[in-house]
């Protein structure tokens, strides 16, 4: 007869989860995981013509990985700029995308799990800002707020009240205005396709 001990055990085995870097043998499953978590329609938002053809932020393409090493969740950050200040200096910032937790995972803290962990190492990074668009009743528990954006703009059509920043260093968007652009490294070409 098993104890309560040994059910709590259980519960933490069958529920545990680790986040860890992404590597190349996560592509598929993290493509699948976001076409399920997303659905179809996710490589139509404004967020993902900054995206295309980029690479994401180095050390912030983080996976939460089930006890088997399956992906169960995943986040990526992104170098743009965000706009200019008053004195016509670029701000430079990172784009939290997406973020998606498998469906049969969901409840269990793995997306906030990957949150605090994408802001730590951000921050670690010494990066000054993050800026999303999200669902503000979520994300605010991180400290992401529409003030912090005001100013700036996504390229292509996006709600106003879902478009949320968070300062890693203090003031880092004060006076920040403009059109949000990519800034990262850019996807290479395969050799075979340069070939053709």
């Amino acid at each position: 007869m098993a104890t309560v001990l040994d059910t709590v055990r259980a519960f933490f085995a069958q529920n545990a989860y680790v986040i860890d870097a992404e590597n190349a043998g996560d592509v598929v499953a993290r493509e699948t995981l976001l076409d399920r978590a997303m659905g179809p329609g996710r490589t139509r938002k404004s967020s993902e013509k900054i995206r295309r053809g980029r690479l994401p932020a180095d050390g912030l393409a983080l996976v939460a990985r089930d006890p088997s090493g399956h992906v169960i969740g995943t986040i990526r950050l992104w170098n743009i700029e965000a706009g200019v200040t008053a004195e016509g200096h670029a701000v430079s910032a990172l784009l939290l995308g997406p973020l998606a937790v498998d469906p049969d995972q969901e409840g269990k803290g793995v997306g906030g799990a990957l949150m605090r962990a994408a802001i730590q190492e951000a921050a670690r990074r010494e990066h000054g800002a993050i800026l999303l668009v999200g669902d503000p009743e979520y994300y605010e528990r991180f400290g992401f707020f529409a003030d912090r954006v005001q100013h700036l703009v996504m390229p292509g059509p996006f709600e106003r009240r879902r478009f949320l920043g968070l300062e890693l260093k203090a003031g880092w968007l004060a006076g920040a205005a403009g059109m949000i652009v990519p800034t990262g490294r850019k996807l290479s070409s395969p050799s075979y396709l340069k070939a053709a």
